[in-house]
């Protein structure tokens, strides 16, 4: 008998995995918070960029990275959602979150992020970006986690472990420490993901390609649930 699978039934199925963590208190041997009063986990996806801020741009194409982020978070939160989590989204549109476009506002911009992540008071944060470098060889998706958070870590691991396992996948990157002002924005596990290198021809193929757009935010919300067992 041969047993076919879809990706709607393994999102179910994973999702049974975080209910069974949930209840048993599993957190990949770090401490997080326990879930909302409701049971729903809260995962607070995070386009970044936007508006004026249009981030890095694919070196052929000259897609802004800030369209190529919004795309994958969009199908992140689909992802989450049908497995039944509260998924809160950063940025919903191609516009930033800075209010006027006038001096300091990259820090306005930041900072509203920050206060969405604290309103929601999000269990988790996944922060989605694209990569850039003047070596056009380098390629690939690297998760950025804060030195000082272990369950940060922790998820940054799992995410990454998936990634490297995509089938796209040439090199097998390790999840790194990082400085940045949206690791530091929850004490609950904050990653940002670098999907790819929008410097090099082949990732940028890839990354504005509506197809393996779908596969990164599948293989990121894979790996944010396997975290949790």
């Amino acid at each position: 008998m041969k047993l076919f699978i879809t990706k709607k039934s393994v999102i179910f199925i994973l999702a049974g995995i975080i209910l069974a963590a949930a209840v048993i208190g599993i957190c990949a041997g770090a401490a997080t918070a326990a879930a909302h009063d409701d049971g729903e986990r809260v995962v607070v996806i995070d386009a970044g960029h936007g508006g004026i801020d249009a981030g890095v741009h694919g070196i052929n194409t000259n897609t802004k990275e800030s369209e190529i982020n919004l795309a994958i978070a969009k199908y992140l939160r689909g992802y989450f959602t049908e497995a039944g989590f509260n998924v809160v989204m950063t940025r919903k549109t191609q516009g930033g979150l800075y209010g006027l476009s006038s001096k300091g506002f990259k820090i306005r911009d930041m900072k509203k992020r920050k206060e969405i992540i604290e309103k929601n008071d999000a269990d988790m944060v996944i922060s989605v970006h694209q990569n850039f470098c003047p070596i056009p060889s380098r390629r690939g998706g690297t998760v950025f986690f804060d030195k000082t958070s272990e369950c940060g870590k922790a998820l940054a691991a799992s995410i990454q472990k998936s990634l490297n396992e995509m089938k796209e996948c040439v090199k097998q990157n390790e999840a790194l420490a990082g400085n940045y002002y949206m690791l530091k924005c929850t004490k609950n596990p904050s990653v940002i993901v670098e999907c790819g290198f929008l410097s090099n021809a082949e990732d940028e193929k890839l990354l504005i390609s509506e197809n393996y757009q779908k596969s990164i935010a599948y293989s990121i919300f894979k790996g944010a649930v396997s975290y949790y067992s």
